[in-house]
């Protein structure tokens, strides 16, 4: 489909998904990371939370669509709710709210056979109090979530009890939702493997599920786009949580094999368009659907840090706006009449059409650069902060592996 034959309602749904639509960034994004095998820095990377927010406030003057900035624990808060006034100093600064707070629970010591999963009673009740704390921070920085990964699990049969790990893990979110404020949502991610590779402990979307209803009305469930098994169709589980109301958010990301930094839709642009096509046609079906949070959880360990932000930023935009191009009214019509490559070629040809002029447009309307990445390269930004902080990142060891 060319630009040209995108009709003035097609080109008026695009404008309307825009002005919708918003996608969290993450702190960690901005920072040296690396691999197991090594760490590689980067001379424009933040090496403290006022240059994240710095670059986060950045990528927003671009973009227009990054209000928020998700916060890790550990990493960015390490005095917990005592550096909440630092955090609102910053974002007042910046124009960027914090966003999601993001628990540490795999990185400690005593996390070596598990945080709220640990055998020992009193390693879960520090995991647990981390959980609290995070909530905490939450509501002292204003934070809407708290989005929790668990890395617990296992690597040989018969060492753990499977059993006995669930009613810890009810037990500890149990607690963490009865501290959260009413407008706050505890998130709870899973993952198949990694770092565990005989069994997780919150290994798929269902887990996921009994845990948020365990826990109460205000857990959901966040979907991670890398952390899935090969050939998962992941837009039906989006649409069955949509459908049971427990599709808390989104962490996007892409990945060929198994891990998931890959910038969004660098490998499966097809796969996050069917994701938010689920998402419009929830939209379209029911005036009270909630949209869920987007946030992106990507390292950038070769890409340039500001680079692939604002890039991951652009892409999420442009899919949204192809599946916004999607006729649902008409696709309802011939899937009911069973018209089987009618329906196909409506929907493909959403996705094949190029949409980056009417987005550019709809950019330029609103004051923004109509290419962000050209404006983030002849701005002088990243050169700026690359001789800011290049000493400092020489002897970076970065923030996690």
């Amino acid at each position: 489909m060319s630009n040209s034959s995108i009709s003035g309602a097609a080109q008026s749904r695009i404008h309307k998904a825009l002005d919708s639509f918003a996608i969290e960034i993450p702190s960690w994004g901005f920072a040296n990371t690396g691999t197991r095998f090594g760490k590689f820095t980067q001379a424009a990377a933040a090496t403290n939370l006022e240059e994240k927010f710095a670059d986060a406030g950045e990528v927003n003057r671009l973009t227009g669509v990054t209000p928020t900035l998700a916060l890790h624990v550990l990493w960015d808060m390490p005095n917990g709710v005592a550096d909440a006034s630092k955090i609102q100093a910053l974002a007042q600064q910046h124009g960027v709210r914090a966003g999601s707070i993001n628990p540490n629970l795999f990185q400690e010591a005593e996390y070596k056979f598990g945080s709220i999963c640990n055998p020992s009673a009193e390693v879960r009740a520090k995991a647990t109090q981390h959980l609290l704390d995070s909530v905490a921070i939450g509501k002292a920085v204003g934070s809407a979530e708290v989005s929790v990964w668990v890395a617990d699990g296992s690597n040989y049969p018969g060492t753990q009890s499977i059993s006995r790990r669930i009613g810890w893990m009810k037990e500890a979110f149990a607690t963490a939702h009865a501290a959260l404020a009413p407008g706050q949502t505890l998130l709870i991610e899973y993952k198949p493997f990694e770092p565990a590779f005989y069994h997780t402990d919150i290994a798929d979307w269902g887990m996921s599920l009994e845990l948020c209803r365990s826990a109460g009305p205000q857990a959901k469930v966040l979907v991670d786009t890398g952390h899935h098994y090969q050939g998962t169709n992941i837009e039906q589980i989006v649409s069955w949580l949509v459908s049971l109301g427990v599709l808390g958010g989104f962490h996007f990301n892409d990945r060929k094999y198994a891990d998931d930094d890959l910038t969004l839709g660098s490998i499966d642009p097809y796969q996050v368009f069917r994701i938010f096509h689920e998402i419009h046609a929830a939209q379209a079906a029911s005036s009270a659907f909630s949209a869920p949070a987007y946030m992106i959880d990507q390292s950038h360990n070769l890409k340039g840090k500001m680079e692939a932000m604002v890039q991951t930023v652009v892409t999420a935009q442009e899919l949204y706006a192809r599946a916004a191009l999607v006729d649902q009214a008409e696709l309802a019509i011939l899937q009911d009449s069973c018209q089987l490559v009618a329906a196909e070629e409506l929907f493909r040809g959403a996705f094949w059409t190029d949409v980056r002029p009417i987005v550019q447009e709809w950019r330029q309307q609103r004051g923004l650069p109509a290419d962000p990445l050209a404006a983030l390269r002849s701005g002088g930004y990243v050169e700026r902060i690359s001789a800011e902080r290049g000493a400092k990142n020489a002897v970076s060891q970065g923030s996690y592996a």
